[in-house]
Parts: structure tokens; sequence; C-alpha cells
């Protein structure tokens, strides 16, 4: 015997009209957003179905995302500038002499090379504070800075991209120079990549400290604070370190680092505030710094003592 129909059942839902074709009716909603679809805008997904309008933004994400790290696999920029690096110190020695190897050409063929040295700065060659990056005090010296760029700079190409890449490693050799610049001593000459590199590091650690709620974000985080306080230790144990490069460097891959997290930040006239801002920064930091370099130098010039 046929159990009786309940009295109770409710009325069949009404149907709604799609939202890109006002004359088709549906029952059918977006998996993705919940605006009504029509058969014409139906398109598959794992789960039901997608419009027209989420699937491009899903498109437009993952060439952002994993689309992107994809990519990486191809050309490198951080191979090229790992490359260009190398070229320039084996000019550098070719140079500078065999001796050259190992500590470098000495400082006067440093700053002829495009060293940074504040009274040259100081009296108008401004391009000093970007191209300290191309030279290195001898062979460990560049180990050590391309064996960092090759540890992080996959890492940060993956995670924001070539252009970011580049950028974050331009405007961080740019800070760690002007800091130097700024606030270190007068007559020194300042020299290779290590800025450029802590930006990076910078840029490393703010990607997974917002990401820190993982496993891979937890253990990124720890990694990059054992090599921090292990700098420290060198940087205040040893001579010739330019900590304040590192420290320039390194606030301002950090801050590039949270402006161009794609995952975080959508507008993206918005990433691009904080490349204007340590531009800005870094001017005003020479203008400030400019008169006190060239008074030091003026002094020197009448009573040769060095300050």
């Amino acid at each position: 015997m046929d159990d009786p129909i309940p009295p109770d059942l409710p009325a069949p839902p009404e149907a709604e009209r799609c939202y890109r074709h006002g004359d088709e009716e549906t029952l059918v909603h977006c998996t993705r957003c919940g605006r009504p679809i029509c058969p014409r805008c139906m398109i598959p997904a794992p789960v039901g179905h997608h419009c027209p309008e989420c699937v491009a933004e899903a498109s437009r994400e993952f060439r952002k995302g994993a689309g992107r790290r994809m990519a990486v696999r191809g050309f490198s920029v951080t191979k090229a500038i790992l490359a260009i690096t190398v070229a320039a110190f084996v000019l550098e020695v070719a140079t500078g002499g065999a001796g050259s190897l190992m500590t470098g050409p000495g400082s006067s063929k440093l700053v002829d090379l495009g060293a940074a040295f504040p009274p040259l700065i100081a009296n108008g060659q401004w391009w000093r504070l970007l191209s300290p990056a191309l030279l290195h005090f001898g062979i460990f010296h560049i180990a050590i800075n391309m064996y960092a760029l090759y540890l992080f700079g996959p890492q940060v190409e993956r995670d924001f991209g070539k252009l970011p890449l580049v950028v974050i490693y331009l405007i961080s050799d740019l800070a760690g120079n002007v800091a130097q610049y700024a606030f270190g001593p007068v007559f020194a000459v300042a020299a290779g990549a290590s800025g450029a590199i802590f930006g990076l590091l910078g840029a490393f650690l703010a990607y997974n400290y917002r990401r820190r709620h993982t496993a891979l974000g937890r253990s990124n985080v720890q990694w990059v604070w054992q090599i921090l306080i292990l700098n420290a230790i060198l940087s205040f144990s040893l001579s010739g370190i330019g900590y304040l490069a590192h420290l320039g460097g390194f606030v301002a891959g950090a801050a590039l680092g949270v402006a161009f997290d794609v995952g975080q930040v959508r507008r993206r006239e918005v990433r691009w505030v904080g490349v204007i801002a340590i531009v800005a920064l870094s001017a005003v930091l020479v203008m400030w710094r400019t008169p006190m370099v060239n008074a030091a130098v003026q002094r020197f010039l009448s009573t040769g003592a060095l300050p």
C-alpha cells in the first residue's frame, strides 16, 4: 500500500532570472558568487557550475599566483641577476689584477669602477647609490652574497613574480646604500650586493609571516630569524661589515614584500605606493646628509684631519 502524500510538503522554489540574460528563467546558481545563471552561462566546475565572471576572475588569480609560479620554471630573473653580478666581478678582477681575486682590487680601483664613496655621491654622482651591488671585496664576499641570492631569489620570484623581484632587488639596493651614506662614515668605500640580498630576505619574511598559520610559513619565518640573529652577531663581532646597508635593504624589502603581496593587496596602484615612499624617503635622507658630507670634506681639505 502506498504511503499517503504528506499534506505539508514545501512549495516548489520560484524560478529566478539569469543575471546576464534577463529573459531566461533558472533555478541554478553560481557556486562561487551565488548569482542565478542560465544554461548558456553555466560553466562546469569541480562542484556545481560557475558563471563567466567568476571563471574570468579565477583565471586572473591563477595567472598572478600558481600560473606565474609555473612560468618561473622558464626564464629566471634570479639567474640573470646572478650571471650579471658574476660577470661584473670577472671584469673587476681583470682590471684590478690577479691579486684582486681574494680581497678585491683595492679601494681606489673600486671607486673608479663605481663603488659608493660619500664625497663623490655628495658631488652629484647619485648613480653610486645603485652601482655598488655589482662590486665585491674579493671572491669570498661575492660567494656569500650569490649563495644567498641563489637561496632566496627563486623563492621571491616564485611568490611575487619577475618584475616585483627586480623592483625589490633594486629598491633594496638603493635603500641599503642610502642608509650607509646617511648614517655611515664619510670617507668609507662601500661595495657589495648585501643590501639588495637583505631586501629579498625581508620580502621573504614579510610574505611568510602573513602565512605563519601554515607549517611552511612558520618554518620559513624561523629560518629567517636564525639568519638575522647570526648576521647580527657577525656584524658586531667582525669589522668591515656594512650592517647599515643590511638594515636599510632589509627594511625596504620587508615593506615591499607587504606591498607586493598579491594575496593580500588587490589594487595594483596601492602596491606601488611602497616603491614611491621608499624612493622619496631615500631622496630626503640624501639631501639631509649631503651638506654634512660636503662640510666634512672641506674640513679635511683645510686641516688634513679625518672626521
